[in-house]
């Protein structure tokens, strides 16, 4: 396996600057088994609230990806006190930056899955709906689509900052005091969603009292107005924060065991392995600057 932790800024060429880290996470190539391989991956975004990242949802995940075969790779990203949008420069960033060396990670450029837990199921949808505002490449001296997932997983997502709870604490640590309702409705992923969106792999509890799964709705239902492609599991029981589902990431906390909900994760690999990828082909010469600023309505700032 290559196993190692690099900065993401190394190498880009652009003004931007911060400490987010990635870990990498690849199944080598054998000549026992394939020296030509090229693996699917998934680029992973731990929950945390945008004020801190869950270990469980990290490393654990990573070796698990890693074990069925598939290269898996764990963003650090910037939380409070860093604000919006330097999360989603990050996570644009981290993507190009597998795909910059996708040769020597075995890694297929053109199935790459953004992953997101909680607050960083936000992060990965917001990437998966926003991917082609041009801002992002403005700010990043980087090429149009670089930074396009050709697959978005959400687990237990926060989406929309119009659904009242105790996840709306997420969007106030993105933000600090400053921000308004357009502040706000400006991240809120449901509404960007269009023909540029990969398919998603949707899942979450109905009993979470943390994330109501009305995220995970809201943005099912916004991705079938569009036609993009989905699959979503509702699984009656278990609260925030589940994971593996499992006591790899349990933290010997008994109500973070919950096999009903384990299939999850095989459920989400057999969907890898069949659902076909976004392909930045489908995407090209489709949008013009003008046009993409018009449909995105400049919402990076």
């Amino acid at each position: 396996m290559i196993h190692k932790k690099i900065s993401i800024w190394e190498d880009c060429g652009c003004a931007m600057k911060t400490d987010a880290v990635m870990a990498v996470y690849v199944p080598d190539n054998s000549p026992e088994i394939d020296m030509n391989r090229k693996n699917k991956a998934v680029l992973i975004c731990p929950g945390g609230g945008y004020q801190g990242l869950c270990d469980r949802e990290a490393e654990p995940v990573a070796l698990a990806f890693a074990g069925a075969g598939i290269c898996a790779f764990v963003l650090y990203y910037s939380v409070a006190p860093h604000r919006y949008p330097m999360q989603l420069m990050e996570v644009s960033r981290a993507m190009q930056v597998i795909r910059q060396n996708a040769e020597a990670w075995h890694v297929d450029q053109n199935d790459i899955a953004v992953i997101g837990f909680s607050a960083g199921g936000h992060l990965a949808a917001h990437l998966a709906v926003c991917w082609h505002d041009t801002m992002i490449a403005k700010r990043l001296s980087m090429p149009y689509g670089d930074n396009m997932p050709n697959r978005v997983i959400l687990c237990y997502p926060v989406i929309s900052a119009s659904i009242e709870g105790i996840c709306r604490v997420a969007f106030y640590n993105l933000f600090g005091d400053d921000a308004g309702d357009e502040d706000y409705a400006a991240v809120s992923a449901e509404k960007f969603v269009s023909a540029d969106t990969p398919p998603a792999f949707i899942w979450h509890t109905s009993a979470d009292a943390i994330v109501s799964v009305q995220h995970s709705l809201i943005f099912a239902q916004a991705l079938g107005g569009r036609h993009v492609p989905f699959e979503l599991h509702i699984y009656p029981e278990g609260g925030h924060g589940l994971s593996l589902c499992d006591l790899r990431t349990s933290g010997g906390r008994d109500g973070l065991v919950m096999p009903h909900a384990a299939p999850w994760f095989d459920s989400c690999v057999r969907w890898l392995r069949k659902c076909p990828a976004k392909s930045m082909q489908a995407n090209a010469g489709r949008h013009d600057i003008g046009e993409i600023e018009a449909v995105l309505g400049n919402t990076i700032r």
